[in-house]
């Protein structure tokens, strides 16, 4: 990592010294440096919005720019997405040096100008919702295969604070030997999830040394169709048979993915 973000990260940590304003979700040599923050901006009418923003420093920020992912409780989707492009056209202007700082700062000040203009007022899901009955292009749909877990209670664990510090619905299923994880939500909030699950030392090697996952798949990927089941929550699930995973699936509509792409993995 180089000197100039290690600076910047720990610069971040003394400013947002609250409790739950700074957390770093993940840190990789290869995949860099991604974190939340916690903060407040001043919107409609004076009345103060919590912003939950997660950043993405890649390895060769600051040359390039951060991924941003946007979440607010009092926030609509569409608002969330504008949030986001506005801070990511702000940081177009600081290219090449520390900008989260500023980004925040930036934010704090603007926010309620951008919430007035037309283009932020569309729509009325909030960003936090996974369960609307309607289909919108922030929600999507992937299922995972993990080969094995041989620290099963640590990679839970990890699994379903993952899930839930993203917003992300769906299920973590064992039937046997076959590991799944059919998760729900933002498509930022995925991706976002994806970087921890490859970055984080999560599981143990056949030594018992702590290790990164390496043997994950993504057997699909696909925005939610009106045939789809809206998840409420993330649960843990395990399975007796086949036909039960089967049944799971087919609740769930989704029948032909189960055909396609889960059904081959127990044959």
């Amino acid at each position: 990592m180089a000197e100039l973000v290690r600076e910047e990260l720990s610069a971040l940590g003394a400013i947002f010294c609250g409790p739950g304003e700074w957390e770093v979700l993940s840190r990789s040599e290869t995949d860099g440096t991604v974190f939340r923050i916690l903060t407040r901006a001043e919107g409609f009418m004076d009345a103060d919005i919590p912003l939950r923003l997660v950043f993405h420093l890649p390895v060769n920020y600051p040359s390039c720019l951060p991924g941003i992912v946007v979440n607010s409780e009092h926030l609509t989707r569409a608002e969330c997405e504008i949030v986001k492009e506005k801070l990511l056209e702000q940081a177009e202007t600081l290219f090449s040096e520390p900008m989260v700082h500023e980004l925040v700062l930036w934010i704090q000040q603007n926010l309620r100008h951008i919430l007035k203009r037309p283009e932020a007022g569309g729509g009325s899901e909030k960003c936090t919702s996974a369960a609307s009955t309607t289909v919108d292009d922030g929600l999507w749909m992937t299922l995972l295969h993990l080969d094995h877990m041989r620290a099963k209670t640590k990679y839970v664990k990890s699994v379903e604070k993952w899930a839930s510090d993203l917003r992300l619905t769906g299920r973590l299923m064992f039937m046997g030997k076959v590991i799944l994880i059919l998760l729900q939500g933002d498509r930022n909030n995925i991706k976002e999830y994806l970087i921890l699950q490859k970055t984080c030392k999560v599981d143990v090697d056949s030594s018992g040394k702590k290790c990164k996952e390496k043997m994950i798949s993504v057997l699909f990927e696909t925005k939610v169709q009106t045939e789809h089941k809206r998840f409420l929550a993330f649960e843990v699930k395990e399975y007796s048979s086949l036909d039960e995973l089967q049944k799971e699936f087919e609740t769930a509509g989704l029948k032909k993915l189960f055909s396609e792409f889960v059904l081959r993995l127990v044959k």
